[in-house]
């Protein structure tokens, strides 16, 4: 596959995302260096191409952190054995949409062969070399590849499409109700939408990017799924689907969460095969983690393992230096380096980034924690965090706060009397007093 060159999108300020897309108070973190099991996103995505073949990649940015944050992750490719080039910024003068980013960057880097094009705020599960051939015998200009998502959560959501006995796309449908997902859709438990992924013809692209209609859009707004692909539909040029195997959302709390748990539990065997080999049940731990003594029992983790003082697994990864004490119960959870789990805590579906700390007997359910925050907690005062909540960096949880939902904003601290409803955004200090 040397001949298919990866191009990655990093654009926008990742809004659905917060917390997990700030740094700190005013200081954005790219969705494609946002940490997922111990490594950026796009780190995964790399690797993953990579092992199938692909070793030149192009990543299309848009603003300083989206840039400079995955080059600081990348490089040029050394450490991951590929080559990436990076898109000026003075491209982003003239960015008016992911399409007209891509058309641009085609021209700018004069590519003429088959480019993947995807999105730095997923993660898919495919055959590259099946997407490849089914493209070449449509002989499409574009191919788009698809998953399938009952009406209920492509409703609102996801975009769709129409298409002809062949695969050729005739109709787009961007993010339509549920009743007319329901009357465009043949079965509505697998309606095929848009993953965002495609497989491009670069020379051609690059040659209907003259078109007058086309330019004409670019100047205003141009993107993938909006305007894009509709406009080559419409002019009749052709767009083919090719179905995928997995589509991970990132783009929220809920759907990172979920996409994690799916990950650790086997669902994306290219992350798998990035990881360090497993122990039964899913379970892989850091070898100076198994060697770490808590200050409560002074024995090591491998110890308390062996003794049954801690249960460990299923699907659990866990980083560098984890410092774990009696009674930790952890299941389907990320565990970053550095981290301390107290006595007695237990966390399900949980996201743990470095150097966390939860406290004794707290109870951690579908909830992302960002680095360095805090989780007091004791245990004639526990602390409950679930519902697909998430703490940004450095916040600190008062020991018997009850939090279901909610998420809260980098550096604050949420005091003992919080009482915030599910769906609620801690942003400021005002948010916590009215809370």
């Amino acid at each position: 596959m040397n001949e298919i060159a990866g191009i990655a999108l990093a654009g926008g300020q990742g809004l659905r995302a917060r917390p997990l897309t700030l740094e700190a108070p005013g200081h954005l973190r790219s969705k494609a260096t946002v940490c997922f099991a111990g490594r950026p996103v796009i780190e995964w995505q790399i690797m993953a191409l990579r092992d199938q073949g692909v070793s030149d990649f192009y990543l299309i940015a848009n603003g300083r952190e989206n840039r400079y944050q995955a080059k600081d992750v990348l490089g040029h490719g050394e450490g991951l054995d590929v080559r990436v080039r990076y898109s000026r910024p003075r491209m982003d003068w003239t960015n008016t949409g992911s399409g007209e980013a891509t058309l641009s960057s085609l021209d700018y880097w004069e590519l003429d062969g088959l480019a993947l094009v995807f999105p730095t705020d997923s993660l898919f599960e495919f055959d590259l070399a099946e997407l490849v051939r089914r493209h070449r015998d449509s002989d499409a200009v574009v191919t788009v590849a698809v998953v399938e998502r009952p009406a209920e959560d492509v409703a609102g959501k996801y975009g769709t499409m129409l298409t002809d006995a062949s695969g050729r796309i005739r109709r787009f449908v961007e993010k339509p109700p549920l009743a007319e997902v329901h009357a465009l859709a043949a079965d509505p438990a697998r309606v095929p939408v848009n993953a965002g992924l495609y497989l491009i013809d670069c020379g051609r692209l690059r040659k209907l990017a003259g078109e007058p209609a086309l330019a004409a859009l670019a100047r205003h707004r141009l993107d993938w799924g909006h305007d894009l692909l509709p406009w080559l539909v419409e002019a009749g040029h052709r767009v083919g689907i090719a179905p995928i195997a997995k589509l991970g959302d990132l783009g929220n709390p809920r759907d990172y969460l979920d996409t994690l748990t799916d990950a650790l539990s086997g669902g994306y065997p290219h992350v798998l095969k990035g990881m360090r080999p497993a122990y039964p049940g899913n379970v892989r731990i850091h070898e100076s983690s198994l060697r770490q003594r808590d200050a409560t029992s002074g024995m090591t983790l491998a110890e308390k393992i062996s003794a049954g003082l801690v249960r460990i697994g299923p699907n659990v990864h866990i980083g560098r230096d984890v410092e774990i004490g009696p009674g930790v119960v952890v299941s389907d959870s990320a565990i970053g380096d550095g981290v301390d789990l107290h006595t007695g805590c237990r966390l399900q579906r949980v996201a743990c980034l470095d150097g966390a700390i939860i406290g004794p007997w707290a109870r951690l359910t579908d909830t992302h924690v960002g680095t360095m925050a805090t989780v007091e907690s004791f245990v004639d005062c526990v602390t409950v965090l679930s519902g697909y909540s998430a703490l940004g960096n450095e916040v600190t949880v008062q020991a018997g706060v009850r939090l279901s939902g909610v998420t809260v904003y980098p550096g604050l601290t949420v005091p003992a009397h919080c009482e915030a409803a599910a769906g609620t955004s801690l942003k400021t200090i005002a948010d916590l007093q009215d809370a």
